[in-house]
């Protein structure tokens, strides 16, 4: 291992160890947001209230010292409280340029699918080519950039479904269950003993990294070996869901080079410089399961995105 690569590993560990200070019993929900951060992805988190969804963001975001921005998905929200729009100045007689929130390095999209599309679609560019076009003129997003959004799996009163194109932007889709008991007991203990969600620097949460620092990061990534045959591996699963019986809409290609890129960077955080079948197989439900969809048979049956995925990935042989 090089040394480059080793102080990589430990600024990961460091990150997580340090996360562990607020955040309880998600140790693999944060080790995927640092992948999405490096890899230059966004993510969609799915559960249900009360599953520390917006502390996940706010952690992340204080962590790096990202300037942090929420906003709250309503049915009439406008793409321009998204995005900003151009207001008129009485005193200088000149219009100008009003950012909207969305020019921030983590932005948390919460409840999304509370916004009808026009909305959502707003989001559409600025998770691509990070960049928004308001009334003809293109404004650059800061860097880092990166969408956190958040769902309820449960409750579909007024709530719009994400579109497909939407989706498929994310790099993850990371799905929050409950927290354990002897977890869950943990949290009641830290918050009996003062402990504030709302305050993580009085909780002792420190930032690790700067901004300015993940760049060079990912040039380290960028360097991390893939053999040829771990490139036809991901090609293999991506095509076996397109022909999966359970699978009404396979993954693309852009999921493809998801798959490949988040790999990449999780080798990396684990101080390796090449990728191996094992990482590639742990990504693959998080970063398919936003660009799949179901039959109605499957549903019904009972399967669940991770069900298919474990049944596609036996059939597929494993590069040695």
């Amino acid at each position: 291992m090089d040394d480059a690569l080793h102080d990589l590993q430990q600024m990961s560990a460091a990150l997580r160890q340090e996360a562990a200070r607020v955040l309880v019993g998600q140790e693999e929900a944060i080790e995927l947001l640092i992948v999405a951060l490096l890899a230059r992805g966004h993510v969609l988190l799915e559960g249900v209230p009360g599953t520390a969804k917006t502390l996940m963001a706010k952690t992340l975001a204080h962590l790096v010292q990202a300037d942090y921005r929420r906003i709250q998905f309503t049915p009439d929200l406008m793409p321009s409280d998204v995005v900003g729009t151009v207001v008129y100045d009485l005193q200088s007689s000149r219009f100008h340029l009003k950012h909207g929130p969305i020019f921030s390095n983590i932005v948390l999209a919460d409840e999304i699918n509370r916004a009808p599309a026009k909305t959502q679609a707003a989001l559409l560019e600025a998770m691509e080519e990070r960049q928004v076009t308001i009334e003809g003129d293109t404004q650059a997003l800061p860097e880092p950039f990166m969408v956190i959004a958040t769902q309820n799996p449960v409750e579909m009163d007024g709530t719009y479904p994400l579109p497909e194109a939407q989706l498929d932007r994310f790099l993850f889709k990371i799905r929050l269950d409950y927290l354990a008991r002897a977890q869950e007991v943990d949290v009641l203990r830290r918050y009996h003993q003062g402990f504030d969600a709302h305050q993580l620097a009085a909780a002792g949460l420190q930032a690790l990294v700067q901004p300015t620092q993940l760049a060079q990061v990912r040039a380290q990534v960028q360097a991390v070996q893939v053999e040829e045959g771990i490139l036809h591996y991901i090609a293999a699963i991506t095509e076996a869901t397109r022909h999966s019986a359970d699978l009404a809409l396979g993954a693309s290609t852009r999921a493809g080079v998801a798959l490949l890129l988040a790999s990449k960077t999780y080798a990396a955080l684990r101080g390796r410089g090449y990728v191996s079948p094992d990482d590639v197989k742990w990504l693959v439900a998080p970063t398919l399961r936003p660009r799949v969809i179901f039959r109605p048979e499957a549903e019904i049956e009972g399967l669940d995105a991770d069900a298919v995925f474990k049944r596609l990935l036996a059939k597929i042989d494993v590069p040695r």
